[in-house]
């Protein structure tokens, strides 16, 4: 009895231990700020304690579709924790994870259920199961994503229950192939990576005028001819000359149909839909290089090797040889797709060439239609009815609204969401991708700072406030947005590093903006979640842009004490900036940003993003040049254009400049007529230089002025000029800035008229417009 004694003392001595062992172990609480999960669930509660993954961790399932979903996190823990988690149909007594169908649930919904003992996840549906397990990843610590052993971690996750479900059934992305040419390896990359974000579509512009992408084998000399063009790639996009078509392409590639079939087969084991475009009836001059025929004069061109605009070489709609070319196409492209949808394209179309046709007139005559605009709605609504006879819905760029819209067509609203409102409208489906938005091929931050991008500068979080419900409809027009899409044009993305830092963390905002209740939705509160997935990224081996931390200002003008308040800040709103003014170092004497800083002389600011007491990232830097015109009155001889307004009357002597980014708020801009103003200092001053601020952006109609006059006065009536600058046109191929400065002989005046001009008749535009961020007076 007494040895008993002894062995049951010792028993509750270990146990005791083992307990307390436990408790330390789970010593963590967790709160809803440690859920990271991105996009944001829709019902999170929180309980005491974790479940902790070990070896002998199991999986339950019932079926290979819930097997599949289970091998990514096996698959995980083998590279991380040098694991061999087992799959079994049994269910053991603890230390599982059991996948369970509920067929109450919605297609896409799921729900997690963590205890200390086991987890349960429910879903209906293939998907549904896929999107908990990324849930539960992402529940992990952020090391799981290694793929090299991690010691001395716990591999565990808060005791949760969620209950999720997306709110937009369509959450695309498109990748462009065909102005650069990504292969299999990065596709499936991608699709990695829309699964993380919960993400169901990759629409693959597979057609344009740069390079057909895809095996067709009726028709060899589509990837023969049409898939390879003249090699231009040490030039700007908009800068390629025009190709000889005898002169053999080296630039290019081509998916196979073997190919594609395994890039969606893979998808679909991530829940991923594939939908291939095939452009139509314009954006096909590498079909038209091959097959001369197609157009309507059959005349020889070459693939071109950058911009091309207009874009009149297009199928010809009068020849019914177009149309049984177009559906031997669309036959393979359906063999290899098992999607329900098939993108047509159907934008940009300069239909001159229709207009001069004889077949394309007698189409218009026979069928009895009004124009252009109508041939191109009976193009469509031809092809839609080809499609819709396969048990294939049509897809269009807003422009197929253009003359008609077809019956069934679903719109992809790009400029703007003037089209899905219309197509939801009419009864039609539609999907947002708004340009302001969703178009990834343009710049995340500062353009000086950002590899080569088109177009003005969206941010992560103006991705984050892309809204695809607008106001104007009603709830039964609503059930017709089907959701949104971002689009990656790849003209001046060469390479497949340059492609995903462009989508990267964009698209991880996109997939809250429509995965996540409208409700839910929080910047502040997204912010911090987005550091989190930005580690993750860091062990995949992800090129994503950190754009977001850097330091970028906004600047006040005081009138009354002609001085300046400069606010620093970047996307995230606990930002640790600290800053120094002129010469100071920023390591050693850093002030933290707290409030604006004021200043009333030419002053440099640096700054820098702080960790751990240290500068990281990019170095901010502006200088705050003070000159004998800051915060004058100016008279605007000649307004401004509406659309680039800057900060108003005093933008112009305001000290900040602008960036090569003309939408950045800092510009005021004159649109077909001279800039003319009138600088009031106030009381007579001595005035030697006169500086204009300007930039160039030929792409977007915006010139240097070819004459600037400057002229001086007492008595803002009787003016004299004393400088003027004449810059012959020349042609530019990327956006620069440039300073002009007129110097004279030292003079007194209270009033300097500025005149800036340009002759349109040298550089024979319709369109120009004068850009000036700054007007310096010394």
């Amino acid at each position: 009895m007494k040895k008993a004694s002894h062995i049951s003392f010792f028993i509750l001595l270990i146990t005791g231990i083992l307990i307390n062992s436990c408790q330390e172990k789970s010593a963590k609480v967790y709160t809803e700020a440690d859920v990271n999960i991105i996009p944001k669930v829709a019902h999170l509660n929180i309980t005491e304690g974790v479940f902790r993954f070990n070896e002998n961790t199991v999986f339950v399932v019932s079926n290979d579709e819930q097997k599949q979903a289970v091998k990514l996190l096996i698959d995980k823990f083998k590279n991380a924790a040098n694991w061999d988690l087992k799959i079994t149909t049994k269910t053991p007594t603890s230390n599982y994870i059991s996948l369970e169908t509920d067929n109450s649930l919605e297609q896409e919904a799921y729900t997690i259920n963590a205890s200390t003992n086991h987890v349960v996840v429910k879903a209906s549906s293939t998907s549904g199961f896929l999107y908990a397990i990324q849930s539960l990843r992402q529940l992990l610590p952020v090391e799981i994503e290694s793929d090299t052993l991690i010691k001395n971690i716990d591999w565990e996750i808060p005791n949760v229950q969620i209950a999720d479900s997306p709110r937009f059934k369509w959450r695309g992305l498109m990748l462009d192939l065909s102005r650069h040419f990504f292969g299999k390896n990065y596709i499936k990359e991608t699709i990695d990576m829309l699964a993380l974000h919960k993400m169901n579509i990759l629409h693959l512009h597979l057609v344009d005028d740069q390079g057909w992408r895809i095996e067709i084998k009726k028709y060899p000399k589509l990837t023969e001819v049409g898939a390879w063009r003249v090699d231009q790639e040490h030039l700007p996009w908009n800068a390629r000359k025009d190709n000889n078509p005898d002169e053999k392409g080296t630039y290019g590639g081509f998916l196979t149909q073997k190919e594609l079939k395994e890039i969606v087969a893979y998808a679909a084991t991530k829940g991923v839909e594939v939908i291939p475009e095939i452009e139509m009836p314009a954006h096909v001059s590498s079909a038209i290089a091959a097959y001369p025929e197609l157009s309507c004069h059959g005349e020889q061109i070459a693939v071109p090797s950058g911009a091309l605009w207009p874009i009149t070489d297009i199928y010809c709609v009068g020849k019914e040889s177009t149309f049984e070319f177009l559906e031997n196409v669309l036959l393979e492209v359906m063999d290899i797709f098992p999607s329900k949808y098939i993108h047509i394209g159907g934008d940009e179309a300069t239909k001159t060439n229709w207009e001069v046709c004889p077949h394309c007139k007698k189409r218009i005559a026979v069928e009895k239609l009004e124009n252009v605009e109508e041939l191109q709605s009976y193009f469509i609504k031809r092809i839609e009815k080809f499609i819709n006879s396969k048990g294939k819905k049509l897809i269009g760029w807003d422009e197929i609204l253009e003359g008609g819209l077809a019956p069934e067509a679903t719109v992809m609203s790009w400029r703007g969401v003037k089209g899905g409102v219309e197509a939801a409208k009419h009864g039609n489906d539609a999907i947002m991708s708004p340009v302001g938005y969703c178009y990834f091929d343009y710049y995340q931050g500062t353009p000086d700072l950002e590899p080569k991008a088109a177009g003005p500068v969206t941010t992560v979080s103006k991705v984050y406030q892309f809204e695809p419900i607008v106001g104007e409809l009603t709830q039964e027009e609503e059930k017709h947005i089907l959701g949104g899409q971002a689009n990656v044009w790849a003209e001046h993305i060469p390479t497949e590093e340059h492609s995903q830092y462009m989508i990267f963390p964009r698209l991880t905002a996109l997939s809250e903006a429509l995965w996540s209740p409208k409700e839910k939705r929080n910047w502040n509160d997204f912010s911090g979640r987005l550091k989190s997935i930005m580690n993750r990224f860091e062990y995949l081996d992800v090129n994503y842009a950190k754009s977001a931390y850097i330091i970028n200002s906004k600047v006040k003008t005081d009138i009354q004490s002609k001085s300046v308040a400069i606010t620093l800040q970047n996307e995230f709103p606990d930002s640790d900036i600290r800053y120094v003014l002129n010469d100071a170092d920023l390591n050693s004497e850093a002030i933290p940003f707290t409030e604006p800083i004021v200043v009333n002389k030419t002053t440099v600011i640096k700054a820098s993003l702080f960790e751990a007491d240290k500068p990281i990232n990019h170095v901010f830097k502006e200088t705050i040049t003070f000159h004998k015109g800051v915060a004058s009155k100016v008279d605007y001889v000649t307004n401004y254009h509406e659309r680039y307004q800057g900060s108003q009357a005093f933008n112009l002597v305001n000290t900040l400049r602008g960036s090569k980014d003309f939408r950045d708020g800092r510009w005021q801009a004159w649109l077909n007529k001279d800039a003319k103003v009138v600088i009031d200092l106030g009381e007579e001053k001595n005035i030697s230089k006169v500086t204009i601020g300007s930039m160039v952006n030929q792409k977007n109609s915006v010139y240097y002025p070819t004459e600037i006059n400057v002229l001086l006065s007492d008595d803002n009536e009787n003016f004299t000029e004393v400088g003027k600058i004449e810059k012959p046109f020349k042609v530019y191929n990327e956006p620069k800035l440039k300073d002009f400065s007129i110097d004279f002989e030292a003079q007194k005046a209270r009033y300097i008229k500025v005149e800036a001009k340009i002759n349109k008749s040298d550089i024979k535009v319709k369109e120009a417009w004068i850009f000036i961020d700054e007007i310096l007076i010394d």
